[in-house]
């Protein structure tokens, strides 16, 4: 398996891995993916976003979508941000998921950033033990408001 950066024309790939979930099915469209390139064009271009992808065979099996932030806090410290980690539904339970947070992490420590961080959503409660399983600790509580 081999993991880089994503390109354009897997836009469509990456929606579909969003959308297999119950609730990425709720907040995707697969029908128009104008929107999506839009967000993938100012994602690729801004040098604190890395879209990237897992590749086994040829084949886009997984992604995820790191953010660098720096800040002030913790001496001027950069963190990173962990979004949307997708596993294809075929290849899940294989160890794919914990490949990809481990370079995740890798990445962020190259970066020289001081925090790995994310969010899931409340309802997802296997992934929340994924993510304790690889030393993650639930220490925050987040709030979103939708716009």
């Amino acid at each position: 398996m081999h993991i880089r950066r994503a390109r354009r024309e897997e836009v469509g790939t990456i929606v579909e891995m969003l959308a297999d979930d119950h609730l990425g099915a709720q907040r995707e469209t697969l029908d128009d993916a104008t929107p999506y390139l839009r967000a993938f064009d100012v994602i690729d271009a801004d040098p604190h976003q890395l879209l990237v992808v897992a590749e086994r065979d040829g084949d886009v099996v997984g992604t995820l979508q790191l953010t660098f932030i720096p800040g002030l806090s913790r001496r001027g410290a950069t963190r990173a941000l962990v979004e949307a980690v997708r596993v294809r539904s075929d290849q899940r339970g294989g160890g794919l998921g914990v490949t990809l947070m481990k370079w995740a992490v890798d990445e962020a420590r190259r970066r020289g950033c001081a925090l790995v961080q994310l969010t899931s959503d409340g309802s997802r409660t296997r992934a929340h033990t994924f993510y304790e399983r690889l030393g993650f600790e639930p220490t925050h509580v987040g709030f979103k408001l939708t716009l």
